[in-house]
């Protein structure tokens, strides 16, 4: 069995509204985090990340002993959820939201992950990146084809326009999932994030603040000071949330 600690951060930054949602569901035997970033310029992006937490929280929490294997499915039963709820004329007539989601098994120490959209989950071992989710961006598209580095990607002017998001059409819908469990251990951390903080951070600035961290409030208030040093005297700044979930083991 491993132990674990949660922590949340999400900030309007200069926008007039936070249009990021987050949250977390737990059991006996399961954990489940979700973050989503509504998309702006869409309207109605507060009412879809909304949205996309409670249909998958509530989905998980349904069935929480197979749910890891049928992420993929549930993020497109959200997809689906928001489609329903769009009404013409009205703020919510084309929202849409990123999402990315995390199930952990902290009995059989087996975690799952799904994403659309440019909302990322990061993965560290032993204090170092283990990996991360890819974004569903054009520019991620660019990255992998060796057109943009990856240093590049969080200041290309093209950066927030995505390939998938909550919202879409099913057959359009592009939904990236792990491909079975991983394989999980005391001392792992995840951060679950939007793209208004992690543009703001490279790798090393994660496993720093991480490596100075006594628990994960710690280490999002260091993100915090940092995303808002870089977007200070910049106006209408992007919303910026986080989820950071320590692994340890448990005191007996």
């Amino acid at each position: 069995m491993l132990a674990m600690e949660v922590a949340i951060l999400s900030e309007r930054g200069g926008r007039p509204y936070n249009e990021d949602a987050c949250g977390h569901w737990h059991s006996k035997r399961h954990l489940a985090c979700v973050l989503a970033d509504g998309a702006g310029g869409h309207g109605g992006g507060d009412l879809a990340s909304r949205l996309a937490v409670q249909n998958l929280l509530a989905a998980v929490q349904a069935h929480p002993e197979d749910c890891g294997e049928q992420l993929a499915g549930l993020v497109r039963q959200t997809n689906q959820a928001i489609l329903d709820q769009r009404r013409p004329g009205t703020r919510s007539a084309d929202m849409h939201s990123t999402v990315v989601c995390l199930v952990v098994d902290f009995i059989e120490h087996r975690a799952y992950w799904a994403h659309a959209g440019d909302s990322r989950l990061y993965w560290f071992r032993n204090g170092r990146l283990n990996g991360r989710t890819l974004d569903h961006s054009l520019v991620q598209g660019l990255v992998e084809v060796g057109l943009v580095s990856e240093a590049e990607l969080r200041h290309h002017p093209r950066r927030s326009e995505l390939r998938s998001a909550l919202g879409t059409q099913p057959d359009e819908l592009d939904v990236s999932a792990r491909s079975g469990p991983a394989e999980i251990a005391a001392g792992d951390c995840f951060l679950l994030c939007s793209d208004g903080l992690w543009e703001n951070l490279d790798d090393r600035d994660l496993e720093a603040t991480l490596a100075t961290a006594r628990a994960p409030g710690d280490w999002l208030d260091a993100l915090r000071r940092i995303v808002t040093a870089a977007t200070a005297g910049k106006p209408g700044y992007d919303n910026f949330s986080a989820m950071a979930l320590w692994l340890s083991q448990p005191n007996l």
